[in-house]
C-alpha cells in the first residue's frame, strides 16, 4: 500500500500537465493503431509492432542460444569433465559458462554469417519485409539443426505430433526440429562425457588398488 500512495502522490502533480498536453494535441496520448503497410514484396507492419516484436525476441534471446546452438553439448561435457577431474568449484561456473559461450559462437560463426547476409543486412537496407527476414534467419538454423540431430529422435518427435505429410527431413517443421536436436543433443553430450570420464574412473581404480595392496585404506 506503502507504494501505491508513493506512486499517486508522485503522479497526481503531473494529471493537469497530461491534461493540457492533450488538449493541445489530441494525439498525445494515443498509442497508433497497428497498420499493416502492403508494399512490393508483401507487406509490413508498422514500427511499433516492429519494435514489440523485437523486444519480446530479446527476452527469449538466451533460450534460443542455448537450445538452437552447440551450447548444449559443449556445457554437459564441460560439466562432466570438471566432475571427472574430481574438482568441484575449479574452474568456476561462470569460467565454463564463458569459454562455452564463445566456443559455440565460433563453431556457430559460419551460420551467422549466412544469417547476417541473408537476413540482416537486407532488412536494414528495407529491401526485405520482417516476415521474409525471419524466413531467411531461419533457414540457416535449420540446416545446422539437421545435420546434428539424428535421424531416430526425429522420427520420434514427427510421430509424437502426428505429422505424416513429411515426405523428407528437409521439411521438419522448426517447432518439430527444435525439440529433436536439443534431445539429440544431450544424448551426444552425455555420450562424449562418459568416454571422457572412463580414463579417469580407471586410474582411480588403479590408485585405490595399489593403496588397499600397501595396506592404505583411503
Amino acid at each position: 500500500m506503502n507504494i501505491v500512495r508513493l506512486i499517486t502522490v508522485v503522479l497526481l502533480p503531473l494529471l493537469p500537465l497530461l491534461a493540457q498536453a492533450a488538449d493541445n494535441d489530441p494525439s498525445y496520448l494515443g498509442i497508433p493503431a497497428v497498420t499493416y503497410k502492403e508494399t512490393d514484396n508483401g507487406g509490413e507492419y508498422s514500427i511499433s509492432i516492429q519494435i514489440l516484436a523485437i523486444m519480446t525476441l530479446l527476452g527469449v534471446l538466451p533460450s534460443l542460444l542455448i537450445m538452437m546452438t552447440s551450447f548444449t553439448r559443449i556445457i554437459v561435457v564441460m560439466a562432466i569433465l570438471r566432475q571427472a577431474i574430481g574438482l568441484q568449484q575449479t574452474p568456476s561456473n561462470q569460467i565454463l559458462l564463458g569459454l562455452s559461450l564463445f566456443l559455440t559462437l565460433f563453431i556457430m560463426m559460419p551460420v551467422f554469417r549466412v544469417i547476417n547476409a541473408d537476413a540482416v543486412q537486407p532488412y536494414l537496407a528495407e529491401t526485405i519485409t520482417p516476415m521474409e527476414a525471419a524466413e531467411r534467419a531461419v533457414k540457416p538454423l535449420h540446416e545446422f539443426m539437421l545435420a546434428q540431430t539424428r535421424e531416430n529422435d526425429l522420427q520420434l518427435f514427427m510421430r509424437i505430433s502426428g505429422r505424416e505429410d513429411i515426405a523428407s527431413p528437409e521439411e521438419t517443421p522448426i517447432h518439430i526440429l527444435i525439440p529433436a536436436f536439443i534431445t539429440s543433443e544431450l544424448k551426444t553430450a552425455f555420450q562424449i562425457g562418459f568416454l571422457i570420464f572412463i580414463p579417469f574412473l580407471i586410474i582411480d581404480l588403479v590408485v585405490a588398488s595399489i593403496l588397499m595392496a600397501m595396506g592404505m585404506m583411503m
